[in-house]
């Protein structure tokens, strides 16, 4: 036993010593230059995880503010807590940037059951953002179960009176949980606007999400250009509430569900991006802008999406002071308004860098939650999409070994441009969407330390973008 314990310890030191050398091995491997870029990454890290403030101010949004619906009171109070933050930060100009954004109210708490085997059933449900609401009293119908907008079309005249129920769950089998959601996620915007032409009485739709439980999660819908007397009231279902209604649909086809809410659409309102920047020292006409939503839905407090990427946003800038950090071009951060009710801040601050003729040189955006690093989606020409890529032998080391093209972001998309390099953070997504749009995503699902390792991710490759990227002093935009 005691040679078997030997031979143990002698291969774990083995193993040791075999990292400990190829460690040394891919260092030697980096140019001087590339040296100098691994320490100040390093130092990056360190700051972020030993003093970064971005818990501390996901706490303070999250919790003495919560949901921040576009057009709300909690909306109001989110930009002037975010111009607070940022001057609270030393950036050298701080501003608000109007934006006209909607103003949808969700109103009474929604209601929805039916009658199976003599027994009521409860179905946790959430009206979805821009929806119309159900008659006073509500509606009761029939149901038709589909699993996709084309059998929803196909239904024609039979929709009548009946009430829609989309019922495509997530592919489990995608590993890239954001390819599940993309999938599915037509049935929550369209769903509406395909069955309502052939008077359909409202629209359920599963949840997006792969978790089974009782929490609905919400998300804006569309009408489109359909006329008004087309409008259907639609709501998202729990995951839990959609098994227990397909399981009653096979034993009872013309079991009728009741469904109310009262929700309402306002005249739209004036709101704000909120920015701040630090002044390049060597070309401050060229901006590389970071940033995340400011606003979120209203079941929960935000915090996931999109709290964790306004607070790792500015923490970038924090963090470039931390280290006297003294950026080439100017580093702009953006807490833009409405990301999830139709872009109105990004409309806003894409038209004003058009007007100005400003030269953003890139763009990195935070928007798929605070979880575990694991790498970057690249939105640029090949030579900038080959220039990233090359950054991986610096960020590998800290988990960031996904590094691909890609898309970035909804609020730094207008800016894509052929020398615009866009460029979107990813964390880990197997959790994200436990928490999306729902009652759950709260201050205590995130993790602090995963917080901060995402804040420096994002500061490294800004660090790099700055020190390295180029074009033209005008951009088309």
């Amino acid at each position: 036993m005691k040679k078997l314990s030997m031979l143990l310890v002698i291969a774990i030191v083995c193993v040791a010593c075999n990292q400990t050398k190829e460690a040394k091995t891919k260092t030697s491997t980096l140019t001087a230059e590339e040296k100098i870029d691994s320490t100040n990454i390093k130092k990056i890290f360190n700051s972020a995880l030993l003093h970064g403030k971005s818990y501390e101010w996901l706490r303070d949004l999250t919790t003495n503010i919560g949901g921040r619906m576009s057009g709300s009171p909690e909306a109001e109070k989110a930009v002037i807590w975010g111009e607070k933050v940022m001057k609270e930060s030393n950036l050298d100009t701080v501003w608000l940037q109007p934006a006209i954004v909607p103003h949808w109210v969700r109103g009474e708490k929604e209601e929805a059951y039916y009658i199976s085997k003599g027994k009521k059933v409860t179905m946790a449900v959430a009206a979805l953002g821009s929806s119309i609401a159900t008659p006073k009293n509500g509606i009761t119908a029939e149901v038709i179960e589909v699993k996709s907008i084309k059998e929803a079309e196909a239904l024609g005249e039979k929709a009548r009176g009946k009430i829609i129920f989309y019922n495509r769950p997530f592919d489990d089998t995608l590993i890239n949980t954001f390819h599940a959601y993309g999938g599915c996620v037509d049935q929550r915007v369209n769903g509406a606007k395909v069955v309502g032409k052939f008077g359909a009485l409202a629209v359920l739709v599963r949840s997006m999400t792969n978790k089974i439980d009782d929490y609905p999660h919400t998300g804006t819908m569309r009408y489109g250009d359909i006329p008004k007397s087309e409008y259907i009231p639609t709501a998202a279902i729990s995951t839990l509430a959609a098994e227990n209604l397909s399981k009653s649909l096979k034993e009872d086809p013309n079991l009728k569900v009741f469904f109310k809410q009262s929700c309402k659409n306002l005249p739209k309102k004036k709101s704000y991006n909120v920015i701040g920047e630090i002044r390049g020292s060597e070309n401050p006409e060229k901006i590389i802008v970071v940033g995340g939503h400011l606003d979120s839905w209203d079941l929960g407090d935000g915090a996931h999406d999109d709290g964790t990427g306004i607070v790792q946003s500015l923490e970038v800038l924090h963090i470039f002071k931390m280290n006297n950090i003294k950026p080439k071009n100017t580093i702009r951060v953006v807490f833009f308004m409405d990301e999830e009710q139709g872009g109105g801040g990004a409309t806003a601050y894409a038209d004003a860098a058009k007007l100005t003729n400003e030269n953003h040189l890139g763009g990195l955006e935070s928007d798929a939650g605070g979880h575990t690093p694991r790498g970057f989606t690249i939105d640029a020409n090949s030579g900038n999409t080959k220039l990233l890529k090359s950054w991986k032998k610096l960020l590998a080391p800290y988990g960031l070994h996904d590094i691909k093209k890609g898309s970035s972001g909804a609020d730094i998309s207008p800016l894509k441009a052929e020398q615009t390099t866009l460029v979107g953070y990813r964390p880990d997504s197997q959790r994200y969407f436990d928490y999306h749009h729902a009652a759950t995503d709260t201050f205590d699902k995130v993790n602090k330390r995963e917080l901060e390792l995402g804040s420096a991710s994002m500061a490294s490759m800004i660090y790099l973008m700055d020190k390295y990227l180029e074009n033209p002093d005008t951009i088309k935009h």
